[in-house]
């Protein structure tokens, strides 16, 4: 039975309805995600399912006593509360009484007045009587939970502890269904795969929105698409979800077509004059008007972005040169002896924690920073495009062609002039939108015009700081291909690992105490890179030895049977490959094993399940053999 339920739902702000007598339902254990371009309306259809939007059409059910939590896509940074009572805001009324509580305690520590004990006193018997003293252990475990500090101010937290923070306020109350707007936003890759092992185990229906494709990949049972005011249900991964509405696409353009073709020949028949009156047929033309109707009430996808890079003179060969360069901020090392180099064409992607010191090696290769020691040679004819994360480029109070062109009416891209409404309808505005103040835009439009921005300079070296915050997946994609087809140089910050394993060739790492790795490859290149050392240093790490263990021989005594034997050479090439093969049964196994713990699992045919489940007993037992072979081979 679902959770609940929407039935001819209709939602319309303007002349397209954002909703069209949509239908949808959720049930228990599910994890559904929402897919859309920017502006679909998506955080509509969730205000929808919170109630907070009345739809203008259609029926909402919720089943009785279930409770809804959402976290929204912006997390307001002006909030001067605690943690403690921003996340007791989640339980409306007891929540509010146990923040008073805390706020009594305090006044009471600082000014042990009568008053002040008399407040203390009146709240601790009205939470006594609501059994809140129960929900405050509520709260506490969840703050514990989240690794959050109930005392902190929340203007004190960054954008990702924010959230984490907000995400707390949503499970407070112990959510059956939970929607969760972007929660991947301003989180750093830690924090993101520690809300997807989170989610995993939630216990309710989840409902997410996400432009993060491994954070899909991770958690969606099922996907549904909003498209031109219709919600399609795509059961199956991610991946599946790609492919067939690819196939789906194509079989809609061939379509479209035929009944344009069609109705281009009925048009030029009836527009043959005289000759056609003589033979005109009634029921023909009634079939006209009706292709006519029908064509004017199509809603064809808006059309694709079409991104281009203004390209600049070629740099010279050295980029970047950083040698044993450290800096630090009040005695505490953010970047420690590090050295790197940068030569032309390369794509350079940094991960690291929030905080860890990202932003502040981008300064130090632009020039913005001096080191504390060390030193940084610079290439020449090096031109910049800089995109920073917090969008500061952008004057809120201007219009989005101000922005872009400082009153202009025309760019050049590439030697050509292009006047700035066509060059901006590539990047997916309409010319109604040219005059809008930049404060009305959503995320994904200020993300948009500011690529439109740095992309209309010349430029052989990209400095991107998170540009794919709130763009959707298909304008992501397309960012994906103009960056792998780029000449010139990028640096590439950015927690979106499918983003990263596309783009970037070579990856510096932030890995605690100043230390920045640089590894070959992507993030997933740099992981597996760790895992296998990781696994290489705890097999191959010496056994601790009894600690009566008797002396060794002499040499000249030692029994002949200890010397090691020397491997033979097929020995040796199958101990060779044996690393390699446990990794990838390891992967299969992690992959075999998330699949059973789906909630969806065993609602499966039978012979599914049990093929599943014998798969993952052989890897299993592969695993344990292969291992056991490493070791003796070791020895």
């Amino acid at each position: 039975m679902p959770l609940l339920r929407l039935d001819k739902v209709s939602l319309a702000f303007g002349h397209h309805a954002l909703l069209d007598q949509v239908d949808f339902e959720i049930r228990r254990g599910e994890r559904v995600c929402l897919v859309g371009r920017n502006g679909e309306g998506k955080s509509s259809l969730m205000r929808v399912i919170t109630g907070e939007v009345v739809a203008d059409d259609g029926e909402r059910w919720l089943r009785p006593g279930m409770r809804i939590a959402h976290l929204a896509q912006e997390v307001a940074a002006d909030i001067d509360d605690t943690v403690f009572d921003v996340v007791a805001g989640g339980l409306p009324e007891l929540g509010q009484l146990l923040a008073d509580y805390h706020h009594a305690v305090d006044a009471l520590a600082q000014d042990a007045s009568e008053s002040n004990t008399h407040r203390v006193a009146e709240l601790q018997h009205e939470i006594e009587v609501a059994n809140g003293w129960q929900i405050e252990q509520r709260i506490e475990s969840v703050l514990s939970r989240l690794g959050l500090d109930g005392a902190v101010s929340m203007h004190e937290l960054s954008g990702g502890w924010r959230r984490r923070a907000m995400l707390a306020r949503a499970l407070v109350c112990e959510p059956d269904i939970l929607l969760l707007d972007e929660p991947t936003n301003h989180l750093d890759i830690e924090a993101i795969t520690w809300l997807e092992d989170f989610m995993v185990d939630f216990p309710g229906a989840l409902m997410f929105i996400s432009h993060d494709r491994a954070f899909v990949r991770r958690l969606a049972t099922r996907i549904i698409e909003l498209d031109r005011g219709q919600l399609t249900s795509w059961p199956g991964t991610y991946d599946d979800y790609v492919r067939r509405k690819t196939e789906q696409l194509e079989v809609e353009a061939r379509h479209h077509a035929q009944f344009d073709k069609k109705l281009s020949q009925e048009e030029a028949w009836i527009r043959q004059g005289i000759k056609a009156r003589r033979t005109r047929n009634e029921g023909r033309v009634r079939a006209l008007q009706a292709l006519r109707e029908q064509r004017g009430q199509r809603r064809d996808r808006v059309g694709k972005a079409r991104m281009q890079m203004q390209d600049g003179d070629e740099s010279g060969q050295l980029v970047f040169e950083a040698k044993d360069v450290s800096i630090a901020f009040d005695d505490k090392p953010v970047i420690n002896h590090l050295s790197t180099t940068i030569m032309r064409g390369d794509r350079v992607g940094i991960v690291g924690p929030n905080g860890a010191g990202k932003s502040t090696l981008i300064k130090l290769l632009l020039d913005q920073l001096k080191p504390d020691s060390g030193r940084i040679r610079r290439g020449t004819r090096v031109q910049t495009a800089y995109f920073d994360q917090q969008r500061e480029q952008l004057d809120p109070e201007k219009s989005v062609m101000d922005n872009l062109t400082g009153g202009g009416q025309t760019v050049t891209i590439n030697g050509k002039s292009r006047h700035v409404s066509g060059y901006l309808r590539d990047f997916l505005f309409p010319p109604e939108r040219l005059q809008s103040p930049v404060s009305t835009l959503s995320g994904g439009e200020r993300n948009r015009l500011l690529l439109a921005r740095i992309f209309a300079q010349p430029a052989n070296l990209l400095v991107l700081d998170e540009p794919t915050n709130d763009l959707d997946v298909e304008t992501l994609e397309l960012l994906e291909e103009l960056l792998m087809d780029y000449d010139g140089t990028l640096i590439l910050v950015s927690h979106d690992r499918a983003f990263l394993d596309n783009v970037v060739t070579s990856t510096l790492v932030f890995e605690g105490e100043g230390r920045v790795g640089e590894y070959v490859g992507g993030y997933s290149d740099w992981l597996r890179h760790v895992q296998k050392n990781a696994r290489l240093t705890a097999k191959r790490s010496p056994k601790p030895e009894p600690a009566a263990a008797p002396k060794a021989l002499p040499a000249a005594k030692k029994p002949t049977t200890d010397k090691p034997r020397k491997l033979s050479y097929s020995e040796q090439r199958e101990l060779d490959a044996l690393p390699a093969k446990i990794e990838a049964l390891e992967a299969e196994q992690s992959q075999l094993q998330e699949r059973a713990s789906d909630a969806a699992f065993y609602q499966q045919e039978q012979d599914r399940i049990a093929e599943t489940l014998a798969r993952l007993e052989a890897v299993t037992r592969e695993l344990e053999t292969c291992y056991r072979r490493w070791e003796a081979l070791e020895a």
